[in-house]
């Protein structure tokens, strides 16, 4: 697909880190599936993957951490 930030590039498939921050609490959440683009980097998460990145987030701060460091492993 074209990027919707750039403009320039097309996006294929990788693999990123996403990090959520909610109040002074870091998580960061590795080998996350995306389209990035092959120009600019800016990645789009699907829709079933958002919910499973959010999830872990919610399960993180609710365990009380303050910094996470999360390989994504999916079933």
């Amino acid at each position: 697909m074209d990027c919707a930030l750039c403009k320039n590039g097309t996006t294929q498939k990788g693999h990123i880190t996403v990090t959520l921050e909610r109040g002074s609490a870091i998580i960061l959440i590795k080998d996350v599936p995306a389209e990035v683009c092959t120009n600019c980097g800016h990645y789009y998460l699907s829709e079933e993957m958002t919910k499973i990145i959010m999830e872990k987030g919610r399960e993180a701060i609710s365990k009380g951490a303050e910094f996470e460091v999360l390989k994504l492993q999916v079933a």
